[in-house]
């Protein structure tokens, strides 16, 4: 299967992914992460009003095969976050970049945001073991 790696997102090296329009940041798993994880049974997400600092766990995406944390790519605020993925964590493996996303977060400051990310060229390169 091919794995996609859009090219408006930003990633991070723990395979997250966001995509900034404005003050206001998606933020999802990354389509390799998913294919990586198998098949997803949880997913444990913060609350509407929580703050996400970069570097800090914001939650846990469970699979068969392993639990890993989920870390933001953006610092900011909870403004929305995937009840239908929280219902059916499996249905996020179906479109992670669309109806698969995870939260939403108005950014503290959009212009500094994304220095800790890298391209989709850069995260495909970094995944594939490309050079």
């Amino acid at each position: 299967m091919e794995l996609e790696y859009p090219e408006d997102l930003r990633y991070l090296d723990s395979h997250e992914y966001v995509r900034l329009e404005g003050e206001i940041a998606t933020i999802g798993v990354s389509a390799f992460a998913i294919d990586q994880l198998g098949d997803i049974v949880f997913l444990e997400l913060p609350e509407v009003g929580d703050e996400l600092e970069l570097g800090e766990s914001f939650g846990t995406i469970e699979s068969v095969k392993a639990v890993e944390d989920l870390y933001p790519p953006v610092s900011g605020t909870v403004i929305e976050r995937n009840e239908p993925a929280l219902e059916t964590p499996e249905s996020i493996a179906e479109d992670p970049y669309g109806e698969g996303w995870l939260l939403k977060v108005r950014v503290d400051n959009p212009d500094d945001e994304l220095e800790g990310t890298i391209s989709a060229a850069e995260y495909r390169a970094q995944v594939e073991g490309e050079d």
